[in-house]
């Protein structure tokens, strides 16, 4: 089945509107899909909350931030009730929090002789959640950056940006307001925290007794070993297993969002459930 249970949009730090994002999961024939936004359900009062599109079936779902021991995790959350009045009260706290990092990396740079970051920034997110794709973006764009990559690599990566207050909802947080409007909490892109296996351990440990159900093992192209090693975690832990592109536009790699998982023997898929 093709599928694709991680994508974002323009409301929080893809290059398509929520229309257009779903556009191109309809054309390529995507069974399965969900819009992921960072910290946002905008995208839904776009696109509308009706549950098929065609003959694509959509499952809502969202991307919190969640601090876990000093670090920045992501949460995914699906299939939680539309009107979702936990989690819509956690993403006005998760909202605020991030226009305040979004305005202190755009000081910090300011002080590097970078002005006009954080307007130009908040300009490219045209009135979604501002990330820090928006400020490479905008690094681009005014030459101070001559790639994406070279952005994030020399402005705004995690040790660039370290010191910076970020006070997101903790990770027993991220997942109670999933749950408690009936969603499935799932640890993203576990591979992309370039952990210890120890430490990735420790995380999944933490997750699971908060209540998280599953675990991304397959996150957009990645090495079949990858796979392999994340396949014996999430069985090691019991838990249900995830998989999408963490689509965010159409560039070379990712023409149009969808792929067709190919998970290891033994695991229950998340999407078993609907």
């Amino acid at each position: 089945m093709k599928l694709d249970l991680h994508t974002h949009s323009a409301a929080s730090d893809g290059l398509l509107t929520p229309r257009e994002l779903l556009a191109q999961a309809l054309a390529a024939d995507v069974e399965l899909f969900s819009i992921t936004d960072h910290d946002t359900l905008a995208a839904y009062d776009e696109i509308g909350r009706a549950p098929m599109q065609g003959r694509t079936r959509i499952i809502a779902g969202v991307e919190l931030s969640a601090d876990w021991r000093g670090r920045v995790v992501h949460i995914l959350g699906y299939g939680f009730s539309w009107d979702a009045p936990a989690l819509r009260a956690g993403l006005t706290l998760q909202r605020e929090r991030r226009e305040a990092r979004a305005w202190a990396i755009g000081e910090r740079l300011r002080k590097k002789g970078i002005e006009g970051a954080f307007d130009g920034a908040r300009t490219l997110a045209g009135g979604g959640s501002i990330g820090r794709p928006h400020f490479a973006r905008h690094l681009v764009a005014t030459g101070a950056a001559r790639s994406v990559d070279e952005a994030f690599t020399r402005w705004l990566n995690d040790r660039a940006t370290a010191g910076i207050a970020q006070q997101w909802a903790t990770l027993a947080e991220a997942v109670e307001w999933i749950a408690s409007d009936g969603g499935s909490a799932v640890l993203a892109h576990p591979a992309k925290y370039s952990f210890t296996q120890t430490r990735l351990r420790e995380l999944l440990a933490d997750f699971a007794a908060a209540g998280g159900q599953g675990m991304e093992v397959v996150c957009g192209r990645q090495p079949p070993e990858a796979t392999l090693e994340l396949g014996r975690t999430c069985a090691r832990f019991g838990l249900l297993a995830s998989a999408g592109s963490d689509f965010h536009g159409p560039e070379s790699w990712a023409p149009a969002p969808g792929i067709t998982p190919v998970l290891p023997a033994g695991l229950t898929p998340l999407w078993a459930q609907w």
